[in-house]
């Protein structure tokens, strides 16, 4: 049986006199309908390559090596850096923001933060540009190993209110940084944006010279298109190609392409735009993949081209929880300009393989039904768990076998860092299980499993102390006028069933869709082999967990908590 050894960590912490929850295991499982309706056949892939919350999928290869980042937002660590050899499967070898140091996300909303990074790399060092939104503004980073570590920001003052940017190297020995800005003038609509360029000199990792507007609203100005961002531009049979997202990020989205004989303009666009989009496609179409854009294209060794993007999987009309995912699909060349989808084409769940080396499938699954558990046993954690923001404080160990979690008096709901460790939903029918021990000293203090959207929709499931009495509840924050610290909307005595303080009591939340279903048990048998006589709390109905409610860009974790009474 697992016990609460001394924390150096939480010991040296001004906090350390707060109770202190031991997690002994975590398992999240996940397998929706089309997991076993599309399976890949030999020589086939599956989409998403990368299911749940990786949106904003930058990618570069480097000889036969690709590099793949994506956005985080107001999680720490952010911008995780996979890595892959056949653009299939792909491997997490580390988070590019892990320091705290590095970045300072403060109390913001957990949708800023920073915002679709890009990965490229030249003379044996790679960079990483990306913008940290409310909190500094546009920056490179630079790592000579994509697993890090990756240096401190470099500030980008000339992209002030800016996003995305980007850097192309011509052959000419001129690097240039690309991004999304305000227009010249006053904004003539609501998301009317530009593309601008400016050279950049990679020594002093500062921009230089003018810089140029290359696009103006989007593609055709009369039709006031909106949100003009996330540009690369890359260089085929003489013409430099400018390759922008185009329509936001939810159903309207695309992606669009021009051209131009020279870097800085003029460029011309595409009149079989735009290249790749969902938009079009029957709203009522059974299993929809939507919102597809954002994409970038990159080579093989032998020349081909492939496209990674974000799109999302709705379980019914625009609602969707887990987020918008990371999807790849082959480019072909016609006329001179790159196509990923034909008008009125669907993204395929399946499709042939890049020929390329198979490589072994991830030591992590991260596409298909399947099921992970982590059972603490390293000296650190994988490298897929977050927390909401920066840690101030040392607040969590790993110690025989289990985590520890010191529970402070930091809320899910507080806008800042609690005592909250949390991977991705991965699938709309998914479920994470966990096992806790916990003597609370207080009224307030809880320990647990939670599903959280943000910080102002989650739900909260352990043990909690309520007028002295230690119960199994279930706590709900539903909007950002309910309170932060959530209502109680089920709860049962834990000594009814023979849970006393201290003891392992069994967690397990279920979602299919938009129906969860949160379940307690007591552990039976011996230690090593424990049968769960699982009992349900409550089921209910919600889309409160899901973009299209809750709004911002991420999408749902399931994780473990403690906190504290006032």
């Amino acid at each position: 049986m697992k016990s609460l050894a001394p924390l150096a960590l939480l010991l040296a912490s001004p906090a350390a006199a707060q109770p202190v929850a031991s997690f002994d295991w975590f398992q999240y499982r996940g397998e929706d309908p089309v997991d076993r309706a599309h399976q890949p056949g030999p020589g086939e892939y599956r989409n998403p390559i990368l299911q749940g919350f990786y949106p904003d999928p930058g990618v570069t290869r480097v000889g036969s090596d690709f590099y793949l980042v994506t956005s985080t937002f107001g999680y720490f660590p952010g911008i995780p850096v996979f890595h892959s050899r056949d653009l299939v499967s792909w491997t997490q070898i580390g988070n590019a923001i892990d320091r705290p140091e590095q970045l300072d996300f403060k109390q913001l909303g957990l949708s800023r933060g920073v915002f679709a990074p890009t990965i490229q790399a030249k003379a044996g060092t790679f960079y990483i540009l990306n913008t940290c939104v409310d909190c500094g503004g546009n920056f490179v980073i630079s790592a000579k190993n994509p697993a890090g570590p990756w240096s401190d920001p470099v500030w980008l003052p000339d992209l002030e209110g800016g996003i995305d940017p980007s850097l192309f190297f011509d052959a000419d020995g001129k690097t240039w940084i690309l991004n999304n800005g305000p227009p010249e003038g006053a904004p003539e609509y609501q998301g009317h944006r530009a593309i601008w360029i400016q050279q950049f000199d990679l020594k002093t990792l500062k921009t230089i010279g003018p810089r140029t507007v290359l696009v103006n609203g989007g593609v055709d100005f009369s039709k006031k298109p909106i949100w003009i961002e996330g540009p690369h531009i890359l260089k085929k049979d003489g013409w430099y190609y400018l390759s922008c997202a185009e329509g936001g990020t939810a159903e309207g989205h695309s992606q669009v392409i021009l051209r131009s004989k020279t870097v800085t303009g003029p460029y011309e666009a595409n009149p079989d735009n735009p290249i790749l989009t969902q938009r079009d496609l029957p709203r009522d179409r059974a299993n929809p993949i939507t919102s597809a854009g954002h994409a970038q294209l990159v080579t093989t060794p032998d020349g081909k081209w492939w496209a990674t993007f974000l799109a999302v999987r709705p379980y019914q009309g625009d609602f969707y929880s887990t987020g918008r995912e990371t999807f790849l699909m082959p480019v072909r060349w016609e006329n001179g300009w790159p196509r990923i989808t034909d008008p009125g084409q669907a993204i395929p769940w399946t499709h042939a393989r890049p020929a390329l080396p198979p490589q072994p499938a991830s030591p992590v699954p991260t596409n298909g039904g399947f099921a992970v558990r982590d059972d603490f046993d390293e000296a650190k954690l994988p490298a897929y768990w977050m927390m909401l923001r920066n840690p101030r404080t040392s607040w969590f160990a790993l110690a025989d076998g289990s985590v520890q979690l010191q529970a402070r008096p930091v809320g899910l709901g507080d806008k800042g860092n609690p005592s909250f460790l949390a991977r991705r939903q991965q699938h709309a029918n998914a479920a994470a299980e966990t096992v806790v021990r916990f003597t609370p000293e207080k009224d307030g203090d809880r320990a647990g499993i939670a599903v959280f959207q943000n910080d102002d929709y989650w739900f909260f499931l352990g043990l909690k102390q309520v007028a002295g009495k230690l119960v199994v509840a279930l706590d709900r924050r539903e909007g950002p006028d309910a309170a932060a610290a959530g209502e109680t909307i089920a709860a049962v005595d834990a000594a009814s069933f023979g849970i006393a303080p201290g003891k392992p009591l069994a967690l397990r939340i279920e979602v299919q869709g938009n129906r969860y279903a949160f379940s307690y048990a007591r552990l039976l048998g011996s230690p090593d082999t424990p049968m769960l006589a699982w009992r349900p709390l409550t089921r209910l109905t919600t889309d409160a967990l899901t973009t299209k409610v809750a709004g911002g860009f991420i999408g749902s974790t399931f994780g473990i908590f403690a906190g504290s009474g006032e």
